[in-house]
C-alpha cells in the first residue's frame, strides 16, 4: 500500500474505533478531521475519511467538498458510520444527496456503529427523528424498514462494531 492518512470525525467513538483498526491494517497516519489541514493531507498519496452518518450527512465530509480539488491524482475513499444494518438504496441516497460534481465519483463505504441515547447531543436527536421522518414517508419500503430499525434502537444501548466491515475498504485500496 502506499502512504496514507485516515481522516475521521467521531462524536460518539464507533468512527473512531473504525478509524484505528483501519490505521493498525494500513499503517496509514491517523487524524480528526478538525485538527487536519490541506497541508497535513497533500503528503499522502491515499486519503480515507470517515465520518458519522447522521440522517444522511457524513460528519466531516465538508473537508473533502472543500479541499478536494487540489486533491488531484490521489486515491480518496469515503465511509460512513451509522446505527442502521446496511440498506443499499439508503447510501446510495446519502450518495446522491453529498457526493456532488467532483465527488460524485469516489466510493463509499458503510459501517455499521453503535447506538446510545443517553449520549445522544440534543442536535442528533433532532437530526435523527428528522431522518426517521423522512424515511417513514418514502413510499420505498426498504426505506421505511430502516426507518423502523431507527424506531426500535430508541432507549436501547448497542455496539454493532465489526472488523469484517473493513474488508470493502482494504479490497478497494489493494486496488
Amino acid at each position: 500500500m502506499k502512504n496514507g492518512i485516515i481522516l475521521y470525525k467521531s462524536s460518539y467513538g464507533a468512527t473512531e474505533k473504525y478509524a484505528r483498526w483501519l490505521q493498525e491494517k494500513t499503517g496509514f497516519a491517523l487524524m480528526e478531521t478538525k485538527k487536519a489541514t490541506l497541508k497535513d493531507v497533500l503528503a499522502y498519496d491515499t486519503i480515507i475519511l470517515g465520518g458519522g452518518l447522521y440522517a444522511g450527512f457524513i460528519a466531516g465530509l465538508n473537508f473533502l467538498k472543500k479541499h478536494y480539488n487540489k486533491l488531484q491524482g490521489k486515491k480518496v475513499l469515503v465511509f460512513a458510520v451509522g446505527a442502521t444494518e446496511y440498506d443499499e438504496k439508503y447510501i446510495a441516497a446519502c450518495k446522491d444527496a453529498q457526493f456532488k460534481d467532483e465527488l460524485a465519483h469516489l466510493p463509499l463505504f458503510y459501517c455499521r456503529g453503535a447506538w446510545d441515547d443517553s449520549k445522544m447531543k440534543p442536535f442528533h436527536r433532532f437530526l435523527i427523528n428528522m431522518g426517521r421522518k423522512m424515511m417513514q414517508k418514502q413510499k420505498d419500503p426498504s426505506m421505511a424498514s430502516t426507518a423502523e430499525g431507527l424506531m426500535g434502537s430508541a432507549g436501547q444501548k448497542a455496539d454493532w462494531t465489526d472488523e469484517k466491515y473493513l474488508a470493502p475498504i482494504l479490497a478497494e485500496l489493494e486496488k
